[in-house]
């Protein structure tokens, strides 16, 4: 088992940045690629990005794009999304998950997910 926990998350203007955090515990954190995904109200959750479990790869959405990083820490369990240039379209909750697939991006391959923390982007 693996247990996520994310922080960071709030109200922020367009244009904005926040960082985002996803503290690992239970199983080695190494072991799992971890990824990013998001879910607005009324729709459906989608993957944001993921990052290898070296941290050596990683693959973003094309709605973030240059906009967003995803980066892990091994040494400290924690995987971070660095949110910047923010649009209101972006406003969802954010979740973080761990998969043993090398930098999925479907969510169906994803074993372990956090609750989730709040980004609200006000225009």
């Amino acid at each position: 088992q693996v247990q996520l926990v994310e922080s960071g998350g709030g109200l922020v203007q367009a244009g904005g940045s926040l960082r985002l955090s996803c503290a690992a515990s239970g199983r080695p954190f190494s072991s799992y690629a971890m990824g990013w995904f998001r879910q607005a109200p009324g729709k459906e959750r989608e993957f944001v990005a993921v990052i290898s479990w070296s941290g050596g790869s990683t693959l973003y959405a094309d709605s973030v794009k240059g906009r967003f990083t995803i980066s892990r820490d091994n040494a400290k369990n924690t995987v971070y999304l660095q949110v910047s240039s923010l649009k209101p379209e972006d406003t969802a909750v954010y979740y973080c998950a761990a998969t043993g697939k090398y930098t999925s991006t479907w969510i169906g391959e994803y074993d372990y997910w956090g609750q989730g923390t709040q980004v609200t982007v006000s225009s």
